[in-house]
């Protein structure tokens, strides 16, 4: 298994929330668009899964918005995969 295989087992780990709506839009992207982002949004990819559950399905539901612009790249990223899966 390469340090690459681990790294993806990790982040998948870590996209399992135990919220639907979360594993739903983080495991979507990750399996999805993970691999093809732009390192800066890999990186930012990893940094949202530090955040807590309740702050992330606020910003996924776009009841807020963080205050870090990295983090709402990310968020934007994931919604717009998500949004480009539904048509």
């Amino acid at each position: 298994m390469t340090e690459q295989d681990v790294e993806y087992k990790r982040l998948y780990w870590h996209s399992r929330r135990g919220m639907l709506e979360l594993d739903v839009l983080l495991l979507g992207y990750l399996e999805e668009a993970y691999h093809d982002a732009a390192p800066d949004d890999q990186d930012r990819y990893r940094r949202l899964l530090e955040c807590e559950d309740n702050v992330l399905f606020s910003w996924l539901m776009r009841r807020t918005r963080p205050d870090d612009e990295d983090l709402q790249r990310i968020i934007d990223l994931i919604l717009a995969h998500a949004q480009s899966k539904r048509r």
